[in-house]
């Protein structure tokens, strides 16, 4: 019988069983790269050989570090490559990533430090303070990533009440630590990202995952809110294989991405 539910959903679109291409046929890494630029024109000038040169004058990025990386080890140590390798699939569909599809969740630590500071206090003195619903959330205006929150938050009024309800509180913006189980440092550190309501929350660590073991998909985050947060340049952790359904970060290259590429999550195997 859930079977059968399930695959009435597929037929509907609702669900798409994502495997997701590594490289879409017709994005190369020079043009993720132009995106990548695009996206972060303040900070990002140029690509000169296999090297990022950035706006600050400091030392350039490596593109390509040449080594050859399993996921975990790209998790842990991801150049610009590693980062931009994964397509993004968005629209108003739910997925269901296949073992390792974590589009977005690769980042290079150095890049992100140097786009919104490598330092707490760096960070900080680019923070503003929005209004989320009533709760103060500080976040940063980089990028404008805090016109884009303020942006997600007039769209999501206009839902019906019982569709907006997971997004009307916060667990959290800004928050300098790293992810849980790493030393890597979280999206959250630059105050680019926002969690929303645990009550509606699925996250792959609290199903009892560990490394390399991840419980099955869950969702109850609804896909209007999804789609709003994707209209203004957020990601959404629901599409990764390693779930976090209440995360949603500021990756306009990603979104860039997805967009030339037509990674519509609404069809299956799309390339």
């Amino acid at each position: 019988m859930i079977r059968s539910f399930l695959m009435l959903l597929l037929a509907l679109g609702q669900i798409t069983f994502w495997t997701g291409p590594v490289w879409a046929a017709e994005i190369g890494l020079s043009e993720r790269l132009d995106m990548l630029i695009a996206s972060y024109p303040d900070v990002v000038s140029r690509v000169d050989g296999n090297r990022l040169i950035l706006k600050d004058g400091g030392a350039a990025i490596v593109i390509d570090d040449g080594r050859i990386k399993s996921h975990a080890d790209a998790l842990v140590d991801a150049d610009v490559e590693d980062m931009l390798r994964q397509t993004y699939p968005h629209g108003p569909c739910e997925t269901r990533p296949a073992v390792d599809f974590d589009p977005g969740r690769v980042r290079s630590q150095d890049l992100m430090m140097r786009l919104y500071g490598g330092t707490r206090r760096q960070v900080a003195d680019r923070l503003t303070t929005i209004d989320w619903f009533g709760n103060r959330l500080q976040v940063t205006t980089a990028f404008g990533v805090d016109k884009a929150l303020i942006a997600v938050r007039d769209e999501l009024k206009a839902l019906p009440e019982s569709l907006r309800r997971p997004a009307l509180k916060s667990a959290g913006t800004f928050n300098w630590r790293n992810i849980a189980g790493t030393d890597r440092l979280s999206v959250h550190s630059f105050g680019a990202a926002i969690d929303l309501d645990t009550s509606y929350a699925d996250y792959w660590r609290w199903a009892g995952g560990k490394p390399g073991k991840v419980p099955v998909y869950k969702n109850r985050m609804p896909l209007e809110i999804v789609e709003i947060f994707e209209r203004h340049g957020f990601i959404w952790g629901g599409r990764w294989y390693h779930y976090d359904t209440m995360h949603f970060e500021y990756r306009p290259e990603m979104i860039a991405i997805s967009n030339a590429a037509a990674a519509d999550a609404c069809v299956a195997g799309v390339q």
